[in-house]
């Protein structure tokens, strides 16, 4: 799994390098999930610029990260969600879990 991490004092950036948030990547990407999302971190936010497809698996696997975010308070905002990603998020009624933004600019300042 490719992926950067930027961080500062505010949010940690979360960019996913993948085409596909699915099986093959999601196992991974919830124990980086676990790593990052600690009770020092304000707001978790992952970039899916680069993803063109995701599964129930890559669901469970942002759905992991917004669990531990929220029992410290934090929040996972998410960028970059291409249309058909947003349509599944819509379907499953995530879009209503996640703070979705059009920037990181954005993201930040909320």
């Amino acid at each position: 799994m490719k992926f950067d991490i930027t961080k500062n004092t505010h949010y940690t950036l979360f960019k996913l390098n993948e085409k596909k948030l699915d099986a093959t990547v999601s196992p991974e990407l919830k124990g980086e999930f676990i790593l990052l999302c600690k009770p020092t971190l304000p707001s978790l936010i992952v970039d899916l610029t680069d993803v063109e497809f995701c599964d129930s698996s890559g669901l469970s696997a942002l759905l992991i990260a917004e669990r531990q975010m929220r029992q410290h308070g934090g929040k996972v905002k998410l960028i970059g969600v291409q249309k058909r990603v947003m349509a599944l998020l819509k379907i499953s009624q995530l879009d209503r879990v996640f703070h979705i933004f059009d920037s990181l600019a954005k993201a930040a300042k909320s």
